[in-house]
């Protein structure tokens, strides 16, 4: 145990430096109690909130949220719009622990196809908290993978750079996560085990945790041994576990 009476996992250097998360299964927890969907995302932005105060308090410098896809347009308009209603009451009232916590809200996605008062709501939080620096809070919103990895090569393109000198962190500088460091881990909840599109480059060595947890029951107890089991992996990046250990 450390000096602080901290589990040793808690110590910086076993903690991921970027946690990624698919917060899957809001609708079928609302289903299983038979309310509406709408009622599953309300409780959902709970564990949001939860989630990103615990990851704060254990010295994690990245969180990145999956909170809605360029897919997700397809789904019902009145839950679509219900769903950006939240995302500004959200912002709203989490804005002043934002500051206090001193994170800072970044937005990975096209925010200009945005409904108005959602993207008025994200500009006025990302241009307060441009200053903070003890995490970085990513909501990855209207995003692609496939799109973002487009959006960089086309960017490469037009500023004319040769083929000759381009490199993975020249695609790296042109994603929308440029100047963060790659997920070292990544959760999904809900039970399913696929990336759904969801930062395809970055997560090329990402350790992946799944779990059978609806999003609104994800419990910090459940976060922390999330967090516990990455810790005790052997992160090899293509070495033998020799060569880590010598």
């Amino acid at each position: 145990m450390s000096t602080d009476n901290r589990p040793d996992w808690v110590a910086p250097e076993h903690l991921p430096a970027h946690v990624s998360i698919i917060m899957d299964g809001n609708g079928r927890w609302a289903k299983a109690r038979g309310l509406e969907r709408t009622e599953g995302h309300r409780a959902g932005t709970e564990t949001v909130r939860t989630i990103v105060r615990e990851a704060r308090a254990l010295g994690i410098r990245h969180l990145t949220l999956y909170t809605f896809s360029s897919e997700n347009w397809a789904r019902p308009k009145h839950e679509v719009g219900f769903l950006f209603e939240l995302l500004v009451s959200f912002l709203k009232r989490e804005l002043p622990e934002l500051m206090e916590q001193n994170i800072r809200l970044q937005i990975l996605g096209e925010l200009k196809d945005l409904p108005l008062p959602a993207r008025t709501a994200l500009q006025h939080a990302i241009k307060k908290t441009a200053a903070n620096t003890a995490m970085t809070l990513n909501l990855a919103l209207n995003y692609s993978g496939r799109g973002e990895i487009v959006r960089a090569v086309k960017a490469v393109v037009a500023k004319g750079i040769s083929p000759d000198e381009i490199d993975e962190a020249t695609i790296s500088d042109h994603l929308y996560s440029a100047g963060q460091p790659d997920p070292d881990l990544m959760i999904r909840t809900s039970g399913e085990e696929r990336l759904s599109n969801f930062l395809l480059y970055q997560h090329a060595y990402s350790e992946f945790h799944f779990t059978s947890t609806y999003w609104p029951d994800f419990s910090v107890e459940e976060f922390r041994s999330a967090l516990c089991a990455y810790a005790n992996r052997e992160r090899r990046f293509g070495k033998t576990g020799d060569q880590i250990k010598a």
